[in-house]
């Protein structure tokens, strides 16, 4: 009975060691990812504006090619929304909605995840010339995580993970769009 009560209260004291330490880890992070596209940033930007090109190069649209997807809207304009269902839990279920273009430059999205994990987080994707014809892209993404699930960001890095996916997505769509 004595060990007992010792291991219950070791690890009452590292619970409430956990949850304090909680209380001032980061609640928020911020992932942007960068690549220069040999194209004009009209060509790159007319691209990038339609949502269901992002079925072309974004990683996570490629981990499940069976994913039921559905769209409401125009796409290409702002309130279209681009649904997705999958049984990958890397994948999930979830929508993407296109929330404000500021034509040629930036185009802003929310981002509302519903299976594995609810949230709502926002994204973007900006174009800035550097020539005739090249385009730096920008693609950005934040995230937000409630006490005292915050304390997960000190173990898992989230802007790495998320990063190198955003990475891949942009390597994709340099070969894609610079294809002859």
């Amino acid at each position: 009975m004595r060990i007992l009560k010792i291991i219950l209260s070791f690890l009452g004291i590292v619970l409430a060691l956990a949850l304090i330490s909680a209380l001032f880890v980061k609640k928020e992070y911020e992932v942007e990812k960068e690549i220069i596209i040999n194209k004009p940033k009209e060509e790159v930007f007319e691209y990038l504006k339609f949502l269901k090109n992002q079925d072309n190069f974004s990683k996570w649209a490629s981990l499940d090619p069976n994913m039921k997807k559905s769209y409401s809207g125009t796409d290409g304009t702002v309130g279209f929304v681009s649904r997705w269902e999958s049984e990958n839990q890397d994948v999930g279920h979830g929508e993407q909605e296109i929330k404000k273009i500021i034509p040629g430059e930036r185009i802003e999205y929310e981002l509302r995840f519903i299976k594995p994990f609810q949230a709502t987080e926002p994204a973007f994707l900006s174009t800035e010339s550097l020539g005739e014809n090249q385009t730096k892209v920008i693609w950005g993404f934040k995230g937000h995580m409630d006490y005292p699930f915050n304390l997960w960001l000190i173990f898992m890095d989230f802007e790495k993970m998320i990063g190198d996916d955003l990475q891949t997505g942009l390597l994709k769509l340099k070969t894609l769009l610079e294809k002859p």
